[in-house]
């Protein structure tokens, strides 16, 4: 009788160890520098670990010798979700918006929605190999659907 208790213990001890496991977790493949090559030059997006329940990311631009931030983004692990906090240099009134995750049935593949949002309402993280992802934002935009993909590499 006491094997079984202690047994049912240690179950229960596990199982509630890995409903506790965070979200940031589940998605660390993101982590490091990813590069993707556009018109206006080289796109990087770092992510680095801040916390057991956030991650932190930018996105800037090299061209030539310049780098040029284009955004910095907070993910934030809430009550069971994940929260892309995004700050786009001159846009919003400089304020950042919030991107609720939609349940992960996948871990390597991530969607964020702000359907109040103008453009994006949803940005979307696949990780298609190890060293590589493809990134997508898309939404109406005047009448009309749009997407903005972003095939990277990682590079470090």
């Amino acid at each position: 009788m006491k094997r079984i208790l202690i047994l049912a213990i240690g179950l229960s001890i596990a199982g509630s160890w890995a409903q506790q496991q965070s979200e940031t977790k589940k998605i660390e493949w993101l982590l490091g520098t990813w590069e993707t090559k556009t018109s206006k030059g080289n796109l990087y997006e770092t992510w680095i670990r801040k916390s057991n329940t956030e991650f932190q990311g930018k996105s800037y631009y090299l061209k030539q010798k310049d780098t040029i931030l284009f955004e910095t983004v907070r993910l934030i692990e809430k009550e069971k979700k994940l929260h892309y906090i995004v700050s786009v240099k001159n846009q919003n009134n400089e304020q950042s918006v919030d991107f609720a995750s939609k349940p992960m049935k996948d871990p390597a593949s991530l969607v964020f929605e702000n359907l109040q949002h103008d453009f994006p309402q949803t940005i979307t993280y696949k990780k298609v190999g190890r060293d590589s992802l493809f990134a997508e934002i898309s939404g109406i935009m005047n009448g009309k659907m749009a997407r903005q993909a972003f095939p990277m590499k990682k590079i470090q």
